[in-house]
């Protein structure tokens, strides 16, 4: 999800939630203690240099249990960091702290922002051998027989 979007669905929440990939919320005395830009400038495993930048949001709970940070206040800090930091209009992702730190893409289901999980992958599969998505195999070729490395004619014996 964008910055902007995040924006515009806060303009039209009373109270800010984030629910974790398990279903939980995290809990409503949050605080939003980092709004940053993350820049990533990198070589894959096929020798292609990349460069990409995420808007990253780092929520934080403490036991401050009366705490509830309120949507107006969340574009405020955004807008801020926009102006200071010259933060573009970048896909957001989340830190938040599970057992080490984890890191999230956001989706919204119309009241709760949603922490989906992010996969790693390889970004030169073509390079490295890796085939695009599944191999198709045609049904006829599963039932010739196969030879086993065992058998008495591989010579490994």
């Amino acid at each position: 999800m964008k910055l902007s979007e995040i924006k515009k669905h806060l303009n039209t929440l009373q109270t800010i939630a984030f629910q974790l990939p398990n279903g939980t919320l995290v809990p409503n005395h949050f605080h939003v203690t980092e709004v940053g830009k993350i820049t990533k400038h990198f070589i894959d495993c096929g020798g292609t240099v990349r460069n990409e930048e995420v808007v990253n949001f780092q929520l934080w709970e403490a036991d401050d249990y009366d705490h509830r940070l309120h949507p107006e206040k969340l574009v405020h800090i955004i807008e801020l960091s926009e102006k200071v930091l010259g933060i573009e209009d970048l896909e957001v992702e989340v830190e938040y702290q599970g057992k080490t730190i984890e890191k999230y893409n956001v989706d919204f289901d119309g009241r709760t922002f949603l922490l989906t999980s992010k996969h790693t992958d390889c970004l030169a599969k073509d390079n490295c051998g890796i085939p695009e998505g599944k191999q198709k195999v045609s049904l006829s070729d599963l039932n010739k027989p196969t030879e086993s490395c065992c058998s008495p004619s591989s010579g490994c014996c």
